[in-house]
């Protein structure tokens, strides 16, 4: 049974939603990943980078949905700790991104730190509306980067 909800209702802001939900979320996973020294932003950054090989800062700001100002702005932390390094290639405007060995380490340790959260969340949640969740997020990204 799906509740219908007035869209011109500001209680019904999906930005406002969207922004609440993420801020309990990020403080829930910034409180777990304080003991490895990450937020929660430099983790999934980390595990980003760790997924996609050494990418140029253009496909990591895709792969984000951020700006290059502002993943750079991100990415400032991380370099200043020697997690990452930024390389310039052949071409300098191609900047490429590298998880170095301590970026690896500090995921490592972080991963339990994370998975504690995460499982928490889907417990709290249930495996099937978390999943639904994700999904919908998935699609609400997809369409919304188009427009």
């Amino acid at each position: 049974m799906t509740m219908t909800r007035d869209i011109n209702n500001i209680t019904n802001c999906t930005n406002s939603k969207l922004r609440k939900a993420t801020r309990l979320v990020a403080q829930a996973f910034d409180t777990a990943l304080q003991p490895a020294g990450l937020k929660s932003t430099q983790f999934t950054l980390l595990a980003t980078l760790r997924a996609m090989g050494n990418p140029p800062l253009t496909k990591l700001a895709e792969a984000m949905v951020m700006d290059r100002t502002t993943l750079t702005r991100n990415l400032k932390p991380l370099i200043n700790k020697g997690l990452i390094q930024v390389r310039s290639e052949e071409d300098r405007r191609v900047k490429q991104i590298q998880l170095m060995p301590e970026g690896e380490q500090v995921l490592a340790e972080a991963m339990p730190y994370w998975l504690q959260v995460q499982k928490r969340v889907v417990d709290q949640l249930g495996e099937e509306r978390w999943a639904q969740l994700l999904e919908d997020l998935e699609v609400a990204v997809d369409v919304i980067k188009v427009t």
